[in-house]
Parts: C-alpha cells; sequence; structure tokens
C-alpha cells in the first residue's frame, strides 16, 4: 500500500476516540488510587465500563434515596440518567424503601 492509498483521517471519530480513551484512563486511575474518606456518589467505582451500577454504586444511589433526595438530584450526583434513577428509585421502594436493609460499603 502506497502513501497515496491511505485513508484520510476522520478528525471526528479520532476526536471521539480520544475522549472515550481519556474516560477509561480516568475510571481506571480512579480504580487504583486510594478511596477517598468523603462520601462521594460520583465515585468511577460505583459504575462498571459500561456504565451499569456496581453493587456498591445501586447502595449509593439507595442511601441518597434513604436521606430523601429526589431522583433528579441523585441522577446528578451520581452521573446517571434520570431514566436509570427512576429505576432504582422504584426498586429502592419495591425493596422497603428507608426500612430496607442496608448494605456494608467499602
Amino acid at each position: 500500500m502506497s502513501k497515496d492509498d491511505a485513508q484520510p483521517l476522520d478528525a471526528g471519530l479520532a476526536l471521539d476516540l480520544i475522549e472515550r480513551i481519556q474516560a477509561d484512563l480516568e475510571r481506571l486511575k480512579a480504580l487504583v488510587e486510594p478511596r477517598a474518606g468523603a462520601f462521594d456518589p460520583a465515585d468511577p467505582r460505583n459504575k462498571t465500563c459500561d456504565g451499569k451500577l456496581t453493587p456498591e454504586g445501586v447502595e449509593t444511589c439507595y442511601r441518597l434515596f434513604d436521606e430523601g433526595q429526589t431522583r433528579y438530584s441523585v441522577a446528578r450526583a451520581m452521573k446517571i440518567s434520570f431514566a436509570a434513577a427512576t429505576h432504582r428509585f422504584n426498586a429502592w421502594r419495591k425493596a422497603g424503601g428507608s426500612k430496607r436493609r442496608n448494605m456494608r460499603l467499602g
């Protein structure tokens, strides 16, 4: 293949790939760093690589509901969609709401 046969670089695709790689690297960095003492709903350990909540993430979400947070505020704090927060809110209510048994974190 000669230099003239090379496909032109799609800058948009390249930038999207770079963003995804950076996000993955930030998530990896957070996974190996010691956990901070402060409660952080947006901690990367609360989500898997594909964006789903880990068991700790689900418990974090439930604890925010226990505190009386709204679905919107939970979505913002945990950096999840409103639909995901609504799904977790309904699951939290089904599990007994604030009377449910808490999972041990960390």
